[in-house]
């Protein structure tokens, strides 16, 4: 996918990696105003008053980082290897990418930040380790990353390519919308209401974050290069709950799926680049009917 250079002023990134000390980077956190139908649909699913989401949504304030930007140290940061530069462009695109739709319909936006770090790390949801492999923390808005894992992705998984790798930034973005739109917090509720639906709801969540990333590549369609959709597809099934289990020697058991099948993520991935639109991103219609 061929993205344009990351503009440090435009994005947020904090690296822990060696002497980095977690420094900020970019502006303290635009807001923009803004909306996806999309971010509706958990209220109509479970019953939950639209008034009391958007409520919610428009309390979402911005996170004000110290220090200034476009520095040296954070253009250093952004270039540290290969990882980090694409993953900073990737969320150069990602923030132009969303922010507009939420501006669109009146709903306030904050960019997620970036996180480097190397083996282990620090987060608003306590401790990141490598082990864990990329994930985003909703109390700090922070998309937690160990670049190695890119590494891991090729010779462990066989999810080559560099689409495989922005997908992956692309993915934990989605549940940075999530937050943002409410969803993830309603969901964590009704699993805390109800542990046996927890992984359930868990799987729908992941699987939306999956159609999101795929909205973003369709509305960047002009930036895709050949075989990109088809690496981002092997990078989904590759980390499907089932081909993961089988490949560590278990049998793949259903009701520990937490993020979805090989099948089902490549299926959400696919309809989001299909249809470029948020609003196709519903894993939670069947459970209105």
């Amino acid at each position: 996918m061929r993205l344009d250079d990351f503009d440090p002023n435009e994005i947020k990134v904090e690296d822990q990696r060696g002497n980095g000390g977690g420094f900020p980077m970019g502006r303290g956190g635009q807001v923009g105003c803004g909306t996806l139908v999309i971010g509706l649909i958990l209220s109509m699913v479970l019953g939950v008053d639209p008034g009391q989401l958007i409520g919610g949504l428009q309390q979402v304030q911005p996170q004000e980082q110290a220090g200034s930007a476009g520095g040296t140290d954070e253009t250093t940061s952004c270039r540290t290897d290969a990882g980090s530069k694409l993953s900073c462009d990737a969320l150069n695109s990602l923030n132009k990418t969303w922010q507009p739709l939420f501006a669109a319909a009146n709903l306030r936006f904050v960019d997620p930040k970036l996180v480097f770090y190397s083996q282990n790390g620090r987060s608003g949801c306590g401790a990141a380790q490598s082990a864990m492999g990329p994930f985003y923390c909703p109390e700090d808005q922070g998309i937690y990353l160990d670049t190695d894992f890119f590494a891991q992705m090729d010779r462990e998984l066989g999810a080559t390519g560099a689409f495989a790798r922005d997908y992956v930034i692309a993915h934990e973005y989605g549940h940075h919308l999530q937050k943002l739109l409410g969803m993830s917090d309603q969901v964590r509720s009704l699993q805390a209401q109800n542990p046996s639906r927890a992984n359930n709801l868990s799987v729908r969540l992941e699987l939306q974050a999956d159609c999101y990333a795929g909205v973003w590549a369709s509305k960047n369609k002009d930036r895709l290069e050949r075989g990109d959709m088809e690496s981002g597809l092997n990078a989904a099934h590759s980390i499907g709950d089932d081909t993961l289990m089988k490949n560590a020697g278990r049998r793949p058991s259903p009701e520990a799926f937490t993020h979805g099948t090989s099948e089902q993520r490549m299926q959400w991935l696919r309809r989001g680049m299909e249809t470029g639109n948020e609003d196709s991103c519903d894993t939670f219609a069947d459970l209105r009917r």
